[in-house]
């Protein structure tokens, strides 16, 4: 494995850590299971950003999207 630093001036202790986080990811997904489905991260789940209940279609639709009631 090559890895280059294409800019800046790592010190390091930063290239220590950053190869070191490139290794386990690399360790970890070569103990998956070949065409495992990966579990999705937290931060990508759809239901952590429509935290309130979407209104039904109507005609005050609209409005109560975007105002509080």
């Amino acid at each position: 494995m090559n890895i280059k630093v294409v800019r800046g001036n790592p010190t390091p202790e930063e290239l220590a850590a950053a190869l070191a986080v490139v290794r386990v990811r690399a360790a970890a997904a070569a103990a998956a299971p070949s065409g495992a489905r990966t579990p999705r991260d937290a931060w990508s789940d759809p239901a952590r950003i429509a935290t309130t209940h979407v209104p039904h279609p109507g005609p005050a639709t609209w409005p109560r999207t975007y105002w509080p009631s």
